[in-house]
């Protein structure tokens, strides 16, 4: 290696996906160690077979900090653009009680740590992620957001996971244009705060973000959002008048508002949404809609013309069947030019359901529908047949259907084939399994 162009040995070095063979590296030759000072990124995570030994008494004495060996890789560092630090997610099943609450050898948002490091390397610097260790992490409050914008003023993208946050003099970073949080603590006003500190945001990624009540973000050049709320707000709004792309998780908001009026792919589950409001929905093209109680979601829902892919299922169907109002006429008088349905295995029993108690109205909007993607759950072949013969009957202009049964249920899969092809042979029909938790196959 030591023959290639020095270019050369730079790229490879700088493309290693763990900075801990860079450090090894180093131990080889002059030639490495020298070169390896001038590598763009590092990237070094704390497995959980480093952390056992760090812990044993058998090893620990022979194991070098996790920490030591991070600020050697980047003390002497000439142009890092990109780094990323953390605890491997291996590291997630450890228990509390497995740990001493007072260690703090992985408490890598300790503003005391990132000190030691951060103003070194942060002229060039355009990517960050720290991935803090929860349990050591979660009971301490820490400053970094405050000593990141006070450094890094080239920063594009930040990730911050496992800490508890503050927001005490932070600074406005107005190059940041993609920020990811993660299991972190906030409060409302926290999020006011990185609203107003982060008005370029393009990428907003917050997933388990506790701590809030009335959550509102408002920013103005936002394109892509997920958010997955692990509490229950009592309300959440969403003002973002570019936002393109939004997923949407959340328990029962008692209020939810979206202002995003260019949104063209919507991904929203929702247990109950005792009031959801949002202006029409002109550019929405992909929706997907989870929620516990899907005829009150579409009750609530803006009509909009202009979805044609649409996905549906019911988080709770297996204890609703006998109460179900949701039925596929719904769908179609609140999204009448639907070309795409995939129906998840809750949808389709609770509308299996409705059609078995008052069969299945005619409405001109079906006659858009193209193509069906089914989960199916047989509780009665016959029934699941009428339905199928039912919506063919009131769909014309169908092509395509997919069939898509639980992988146990072969037996009641082999006659829907036979019987739905004699039915309707112009039809291109597709046969397949789902199971829960996996991907269709």
């Amino acid at each position: 290696m030591e023959d290639l162009p020095p270019l050369l040995v730079v790229e490879i070095l700088s493309r290693l996906t763990d900075s801990a063979d860079l450090a090894r590296c180093r131990l080889v030759s002059k030639t490495l160690n020298s070169l390896s000072h001038e590598v763009r990124s590092v990237n070094l995570l704390c497995t959980l077979s480093r952390y056992l030994k760090s812990r044993s008494p058998e090893t620990k004495a022979h194991v070098t900090p996790f920490k030591a060996i991070f600020n050697n890789l980047v003390r002497q560092a000439r142009c890092l653009n990109s780094i990323t630090i953390g605890v491997d997610k291996s590291l997630r099943d450890i228990s509390y009680d497995d740990v001493d609450d007072e260690s703090d050898d992985l408490y890598l948002t300790d503003v005391g740590f990132v000190k030691e490091w951060l103003p070194k390397v942060c002229g060039d610097l355009r990517k960050l992620s720290i991935l803090d260790f929860l349990i050591q992490s979660c009971w301490r409050k820490s400053e970094v957001l405050s000593l990141i914008s006070s450094c890094c003023n080239g920063l594009m993208e930040l990730e911050l996971k496992n800490a508890w946050l503050s927001v005490d003099r932070l600074k406005p970073m107005t190059g940041v244009t993609n920020l990811k949080l993660e299991f972190i603590k906030l409060e409302d006003e926290d999020l006011t705060k990185l609203n107003d500190c982060f008005p370029s945001l393009r990428v907003l990624n917050l997933v388990g973000v506790g701590g809030l009540k009335d959550p509102k973000i408002h920013l103005l050049h936002l394109e892509s959002c997920l958010w997955t709320v692990s509490n229950a707000p009592l309300s959440l709004t969403i003002f973002a008048p570019n936002l393109v792309k939004l997923r949407l998780k959340c328990i029962k908001p008692k209020s939810l508002v979206l202002d995003t009026p260019l949104l063209s792919d919507l991904h929203l589950s929702v247990e109950e949404a005792y009031n959801f409001r949002a202006k029409e929905f002109c550019n929405l093209e992909n929706l997907q809609l989870e929620s516990s109680s899907l005829h009150s979601l579409l009750g609530m829902f803006p009509s909009s013309k202009s979805i044609k892919t649409l996905t549906v299922d019911s988080l709770r169907w297996t204890e609703a069947l006998e109460t179900s109002k949701f039925g596929l006429e719904a769908l179609f008088d609140v999204f009448p030019n639907v070309m795409s349905l995939n129906l998840g295995p809750g949808a389709w029993s609770e509308a299996e359901s409705c059609f078995w108690k008052r069969g299945l109205e005619d409405r001109n909007a079906m006659k858009e529908l193209k193509e069906i993607v089914a989960h199916l759950v047989v509780y009665d072949i016959e029934v699941t047949l009428s339905f199928i013969y039912s919506i063919l009957d009131k769909c014309p202009n169908l092509s395509d259907m997919a069939l898509l049964h639980p992988k146990e249920d072969s037996g009641a899969a082999n006659s829907l084939i036979s019987r739905c092809t004699t039915y309707r042979p112009r039809v291109k029909w597709r046969w397949g399994t789902w199971k829960e938790g996996s991907k269709d196959t």
